[in-house]
């Protein structure tokens, strides 16, 4: 078995797969990959199954070595990405030979970047999944993020094809980004005008933010009620605490939790959120569960259809 070594792990670098999932009884976290599109372009320009583990890169300050070949990818943020020393592309697959150094150094565009390989990487399965959730420290090597002298193990494929994604399919993280909202549980106990306040409104993301939620800033919004009996909170609810503040709560969010929430925001804009740099706009738009399912079977479907052809690109 092939194997990384951590030289550097960076202001956060965790392994992270699809999560785990089915475990809501037992109080554990979802976790997995925040960013679920960059997550499956790094699996399918590999070829992997698409819930792979992959390292999922936070804002940069990341070296490792290979201990022997291999074919990676890289995908997400532009994190600076260099094989020994050289800036390469991403959005892309390399193939790395015995003792070739990879560093990803400051972000200029997203926070996390995905670092695949061939077969992903090959960490503990722990309740079903290789995800890392510190809080609970389950997943990956011992339940937190990578450390210095890490090992990582993988197999080499020598016959993988090295491939492109096509531009068309590569993020702008610096777009302003307007999220859909399916209206939640309490939604009718906020006014008619704070509703309106909240569709209408540029928020901006805070410095609180993190791999449990995004809290927002902008003006204050608030419920009838205030405090509720605690219910189960789904990816991508809206969380309005006494502030009147939102959080958009993300994969490693409480399962369970008692202020109201407007709505829930649609996965794949989740998914683009946990790209957003503090101080970053938002807009909120309510839409239909319809709409929001229509999208995300569409991207199911595209992910899980055969794209390659015998050129390099998709």
């Amino acid at each position: 078995m092939s194997e990384l070594v951590i030289r550097r792990p960076g202001w956060q670098s965790t392994i992270q797969d699809e999560g785990r999932r089915g475990y809501y009884r037992e109080g554990l976290s979802e976790g997995g990959a925040m960013d679920v599109h960059a997550f499956y372009w790094a699996n399918k320009l590999l070829d992997n199954d698409l819930s792979s583990a992959c390292i999922e890169v936070l804002m940069g300050q990341f070296e490792a070595e290979f201990s022997a070949a291999g074919v990676i990818s890289v995908t997400g943020a532009d994190l600076s990405f260099r094989i020994n020393g050289v800036e390469c592309e991403t959005w892309c697959t390399h193939r790395v030979e015995a003792g070739d150094a990879i560093a990803f150094e400051r972000p200029r565009s997203g926070l996390r970047a995905y670092l695949g390989v061939v077969g992903g990487w090959q960490t503990p399965v722990c309740f079903g999944s290789r995800s890392v959730v510190m809080r609970e420290q389950l997943g990956g090597l011992d339940g937190g993020a990578l450390k210095k002298q890490d090992v990582l193990p993988y197999a080499y494929d020598r016959e993988s094809v090295l491939r492109q994604v096509n531009p068309h399919y590569v993020p702008d993280y610096s777009q302003a980004l307007t999220l859909k909202v399916v209206p939640g549980y309490q939604y009718r106990e906020f006014s008619k005008a704070d509703r309106q306040l909240f569709a209408q409104t540029e928020y901006e993301v805070s410095d609180q933010v993190d791999r449990m939620g995004y809290k927002l800033r902008g003006p204050p919004i608030s419920a009838a009620r205030r405090h509720l009996i605690s219910e189960g909170i789904a990816y991508g609810a809206i969380q309005v605490p006494q502030d009147g503040q939102p959080i958009v709560l993300l994969k490693d969010r409480q399962t369970i939790g008692g202020y109201p929430k407007i709505g829930c925001v649609a996965s794949l804009d989740a998914a683009r959120l946990s790209q957003c740099v503090p101080g970053s706009k938002v807009a909120f738009e309510f839409a239909s569960v319809a709409r929001v399912q229509s999208e995300r079977k569409q991207f199911d479907r595209f992910f899980k259809t055969p794209l390659w052809h015998a050129g390099k690109k998709a």
